[in-house]
């Protein structure tokens, strides 16, 4: 276990104690939220996501160390296992390396070195690999028994070669290797499969040094390779890979020489390279999917991190031609005030009707703000929305407008859980619903979706899916707990998400509030059935009750340090009052005058805490993405026609890829900004300039409207 600590405390550049707290922290049933907000002191104040990847190399070589003991335990109950092997198989850093040394002890289907062995070739072959081999064609005649099946020398000295192919084939040192050297030297090539045209055309003829290879690319060409559009290969330059391979067996100036090169080269054709060349594909596409699932989860957060548009009145427009546009008008918690259909996309007179329905709905509600879905008709329901803004604006409304990703809308809307909560809404009404409160409070309502579907991902159906539900998932609880939850109004989606909390506790939550009415303090949450110390522990510093008497309640503020907030309190002469009144304007200053660490002495707590309690005194009740820039709100519709190059706009980022970004600029069609025009420095990926959600300025570059193109640069807008 030492040694796994000071690995990871080495890999992550972390204290080897800190890395122990969390080990002990994690194996004790704690939470990454809880640990990284609630004990800081014991890590070092290790981030969400520093904390992820130790779980992460924690459970890979916990995992590795099984696998070496149960390695060791097989080759000593063969009575092979020596003081060397054991030390070989201890040392290794990898899987790959247990397996290659285990791959000679492994039981093995019948193979031809097995059959040779049973037919008594065993010693033939063993000679002639010795330092001081005889002449093999004499050697072999030894063996020449009909009885056993082999009738001439040839045949012993065939079944020898195939024993000794085996036997290199086997010999982990040298598959290391060639692994290696196929890791540096070797080339992914992708022919056509097909002469039909497809997306795929930019691989038909495609090759590339495995080091250069993109992670898209790799996914790409796998995708097209079992969409039966491409033929793939490994590459190796075979006379560079023999050399090495003859090395390892060859005994220069030895009679057996050419014997022993012959069964080299058939241990590496038939043998080896086929098997590298899985290995291969299988470590690109996993350290692709990886890149994959990593990029997914950066676009995820600042995606669900979106600043709420809070306490409007919304209108949701789910567009439609044939089923018409779905209409909801939620207030300004997400209550379903009114819903209507219209059919804008109909004609001109069925358009100056939908006008005015939602012209009467906008009066009678209040309405002050549209959430349009960005699927089908949506541009032509978008120009209706601005006919219908610009009236209602000349009339004295303050409208305005937001287009809104409605991924997995559809998907929500005929889930169970949509079901359960709109019961008396037909399926394609529940998404403009959906539609309305995404723009009110994106992480409230995303949280009912699988991750999956949200659409900020490339070739997510192709990643393995328990590695992406996991990393998604991490992603979303981060966010939920980041965030807080209130306690009151969260719906058992939400509340599912928070540290410690279950799919059963938080129905309980919501079960109880509905039986007893609102919470009026944390402690209260404790009488929720099957909801226990343990999980109050980890859930209550995230749960906010506004209603209670006590402000510490509302704050991010943990039960356990309402002791130490009170006396930091009193040290600097305030009351819970003051902070309610937001009256602690000297606060901060005031800790620095006395002494972070004297403070923190006195109030029972480690400075990292004390700095927590402090934020969380001068801002009760914040939300953290009241901070971040707001969404760009609209009331006028820009089409592709009136786009021309050299236009600096600004736009909305959408998506972040391996190979660009999507920017929302306002027209129905998202443009791309290349990675070559992110920056104007060189940048691996896009990621490293900009996050979805990004407000950013963009000029036009081209446009294309029978493709619907639009490229635009980020490079170019600064130097306008």
């Amino acid at each position: 276990m030492d040694t796994i600590i000071q690995q990871i405390a080495a890999e992550l550049n972390k204290r080897p104690e800190h890395v122990e707290n969390v080990v002990w922290l994690l194996d004790e049933g704690n939470t990454i939220p809880f640990i990284a907000r609630y004990r800081k002191e014991l890590h070092g104040a290790m981030d969400d996501t520093s904390l992820r990847t130790l779980e992460e190399r924690l459970h890979y070589l916990r995992g590795l160390a099984e696998r070496k003991e149960a390695v060791k335990s097989a080759i000593e109950d063969q009575g092979k296992l020596t003081a060397e092997l054991a030390a070989a198989i201890d040392a290794a850093a990898t899987l790959a390396e247990v397996e290659d040394l285990y791959r000679p002890y492994k039981q093995k289907r019948r193979t031809r070195a097995t059959i040779a062995r049973e037919k008594g070739l065993a010693p033939l072959a063993e000679a002639l690999m010795a330092p001081v081999a005889p002449d093999p064609m004499t050697e072999a005649a030894k063996y020449v028994d009909a009885e056993k099946g082999v009738e001439t020398a040839e045949d012993a000295l065939a079944g020898a070669g195939d024993i000794v192919a085996e036997t290199v084939s086997d010999d982990a040192a040298l598959r290391g290797k060639l692994r290696e050297l196929l890791m540096k030297n070797g080339v992914l090539r992708s022919q056509a499969a097909t002469e039909a045209d497809s997306v795929y055309r930019l691989y038909y003829d495609f090759s590339q040094a495995l080091p250069r290879l993109q992670g898209h690319q790799i996914l790409a060409i796998n995708r097209g390779e079992k969409e039966e559009k491409l033929k793939v290969s490994v590459e190796l330059d075979r006379e560079l890979a023999l050399r090495t391979v003859r090395r390892s067996v060859v005994v220069p100036g030895s009679a057996a020489m050419d014997f022993l090169k012959t069964a080299a080269e058939d241990a590496y054709d038939r043998l080896i390279f086929p098997s590298l060349e899985r290995e291969a594909r299988s470590t690109l596409t996993d350290s692709a999917n990886e890149g994959a699932i990593g990029q997914f989860a950066l676009n995820l957060k600042p995606l669900l991190m979106q600043p709420p548009v809070k306490g409007k009145v919304t209108m949701g427009l789910d567009p439609g031609y044939r089923m018409g546009c779905k209409v909801a008008v939620v207030d300004g918690t997400g209550k379903v005030l009114d819903t209507a259909v219209v059919y804008p996309t109909h004609g001109e007179r069925q358009k100056k009707e939908a006008i005015a329905v939602l012209a009467r709905m906008i009066r009678k509600h209040g309405v002050e703000h549209i959430a349009i879905g960005n699927g089908t008709a949506s541009r032509e329901t978008e120009q209706m929305a601005v006919e219908l803004i610009r009236q209602v604006n000349e009339a004295g409304a303050h409208v305005s407008y937001m287009i809104v990703s409605e991924a997995g809308a559809s998907v929500y809307s005929a889930s169970p859980l949509a079901a359960e909560e709109f019961p008396e809404y037909d399926v394609n009404l529940r998404s403009a619903v959906s539609i309305a409160r995404r723009l009110q409070d994106p992480l409230a309502e995303l949280v009912k979706i699988d991750p999956k579907a949200i659409g900020v991902g490339q070739y997510q159906h192709d990643m393995p899916p328990k590695r992406l539900d996991e990393a998604l998932g991490g992603v979303v609880e981060d966010c939920v707990n980041a965030v807080g939850v209130d306690v009151n109004t969260a719906s058992p989606s939400l509340l599912q998400h928070v540290a410690g909390l279950t799919a059963t506790t938080a129905k309980n939550v919501v079960a109880y509030r509905e039986e007893n009415g609102p919470f009026t303090s944390r402690k209260q949450i404790l009488k929720v059935p099957k909801l226990g110390p343990k999980a109050f522990e980890q859930c209550a510093g995230f749960l906010r009750v506004p209603e209670s008497k006590s402000v510490l309640d509302n704050t991010a503020v943990h039960p356990e340090s309402y002791a130490a907030a009170e006396a930091l309190l009193t040290l600097t002469g305030h009351t819970l009052s003051d902070v309610a009144a937001g009256k602690l304007g000297d606060l901060p200053a005031q800790v620095k005058a006395y002494g972070e660490e004297k403070a923190a002495a006195q109030c029972g707590v480690g400075v990292p805490t004390l700095r927590d309690v402090v934020g969380e005194l001068m801002k009760p009740g914040r939300d953290i993405r009241d901070e971040l820039p707001k969404p760009i709100l609209r009331t006028d519709v820009l089409e592709m026609k009136d786009l021309k190059p050299g236009m600096v706009l600004t736009g909305t980022v959408r998506n972040v890829i391996d190979f660009g970004v999507f920017v929302d600029i306002g027209v129905h069609q998202d443009g791309l900004v290349h990675i070559s025009q992110v920056a104007d420095k060189f940048i691996r990926h896009p990621s490293e300039v900009v996050s979805v959600g990004d407000i950013v300025k963009v000029v036009v570059l081209e446009v294309d409207e029978k493709k619907k193109r639009i490229s635009l640069s980020m490079r170019q807008a600064g130097k306008q």
